[in-house]
């Protein structure tokens, strides 16, 4: 068990540049991959990152293919192109913390967010289908560290925010 912290923040609507793609977490590495493509792309649309790269998950199934898309925040939203989208992220209440340690312990951490909030009393904005795929509202992991600045991937920084229901 970690030693999470977790805070409710207020977002405002925030724009974005993703590429989406159905995903299974043993092949996550197909659409990690595409973030250098992503950055490059944005900043020759005249528009610059405003924030850390993340993944926005729109579905989670951990049997199956989950909904992912790779995104950056920007300062403006240039138009979609090919396979890269623009949008913004929702507005609304987030229960969020930052984990300092490997990628690989993030499913243990997400569950401790989850059952620290249970204990709060709050609700998701979450579905889930009878099969147990979760439709969520805003779920979001965003890499605070750089890994080519920290190669160790034990150091690095992951901010962890779950959209709250209304």
């Amino acid at each position: 068990m970690h030693t999470i912290e977790p805070v409710i923040e207020e977002h405002g609507e925030r724009p974005y540049a993703s590429i989406r793609d159905s995903v299974r977490m043993d092949a996550f590495d197909t659409i990690a991959h595409r973030f250098g493509e992503l950055v490059t792309w944005v900043t020759t649309q005249g528009s610059a990152l405003a924030g850390a790269p993340f993944f926005r998950f729109h579905t989670v199934d951990l049997t199956g293919e989950s909904d992912v898309e790779a995104g950056v925040p920007v300062t403006t939203l240039p138009p979609p192109e090919g396979d890269i989208r623009t949008g913004t992220l929702p507005g609304g209440r987030y229960a969020t913390l930052r984990f300092t340690g490997h990628p690989d312990q993030l499913f243990d951490v997400a569950d401790e967010l989850r059952t620290w909030a249970a204990r709060q009393g709050l609700a998701w904005d979450l579905t889930e289908t009878p099969d147990g795929v979760e439709h969520w509202g805003c779920r979001l992991e965003s890499y605070l560290t750089d890994p080519r600045v920290e190669p160790d991937p034990n150091k690095w920084e992951t901010e962890l925010s779950f959209r709250l229901a209304d």
